[in-house]
């Protein structure tokens, strides 16, 4: 059985995960509640669970400030919000399960097997160690590691060593620096919007380049961008303009 702490500023939410958790006989037993950051730091300390419901936008704290005041973290986390954009990039970089309240029992189903599978690995979770450094330098972009989750493991990637991406279907091909790639299954729009603020641009329905990593552009045959491997990586007709700004602007 998993044992878990739900920290939420209303105990109606509180009361709804646990009647959930009841109704699906999903194996997870509540070993602790807090409805404010600080209780949830003392309970956490108190029970040692293995999973987290943590509440993400609370009064005077808000969740992420629970994991900052806590030394370790040798528990899983699912973050719960009303809000489909509150901290949620953060939370997409290092690949963390996050509910929409209200919770559907499906998607809960879903994330508990996910902790139930971590928990029997028994891994240390780098992912929340890569969300707390994301969190604590938030403005130093470059530095930032992604989470990238194939069929075998997760792998933690610069985004600087990430040269371009490539969409196929509902998957998404990461070309590193090293000449290595990593497939990932997750489309590419959802990476279009995380990277986008680490100089990467969207030339083409199937591909995201990282603009550091481009050599020229080169406008025959309907124009198309070179990169340093020479590689050579379309440029849709609609988004021709949008490419040539991003290049003068970010290359200067």
């Amino acid at each position: 059985m998993i044992r878990a702490v739900i920290i939420d500023d209303e105990k109606n939410n509180i009361e709804n995960i646990e009647q959930l958790l009841i109704k699906h006989e999903l194996p997870v037993t509540i070993v602790g509640r807090a409805i404010n950051a600080d209780d949830g730091v003392s309970v956490i300390a108190s029970t040692a669970p293995d999973l987290l419901f943590l509440d993400i936008q609370m009064p005077d704290k808000n969740g992420f400030e629970v994991l900052k005041a806590l030394p370790h973290h040798q528990f899983e986390v699912v973050f719960v919000t009303a809000f489909d954009n509150y901290g949620i990039q953060a939370i997409k970089f290092s690949a963390i399960d996050y509910l929409l309240k209200p919770i559907d029992p499906e998607e809960l189903r879903q994330s508990i097997a996910k902790v139930k599978a971590k928990l029997n690995q028994r891994k240390a979770n780098l992912q929340l160690e890569n969300l707390m450094d994301f969190i604590k330098d938030k403005d130093a972009k470059k530095e930032h590691k992604l989470a990238l989750a194939s069929t075998k493991e997760i792998r933690f990637v610069h985004t600087g060593d990430i040269t371009r991406c490539e969409s196929s279907n509902a998957y998404t091909k990461f070309f590193l620096t090293d000449g290595k790639d990593i497939l990932v299954s997750k489309p590419i729009f959802e990476y279009e919007e995380l990277l986008t603020g680490y100089d990467f641009i969207r030339c083409h329905q199937s591909h995201l380049v990282n603009i550091k990593f481009v050599k020229s552009l080169i406008k025959e045959d309907s124009g198309y961008l070179l990169m340093d491997d020479n590689t050579r990586i379309p440029i849709s007709r609609n988004k021709k303009e949008h490419v040539i700004k991003a290049l003068h602007t970010i290359k200067k």
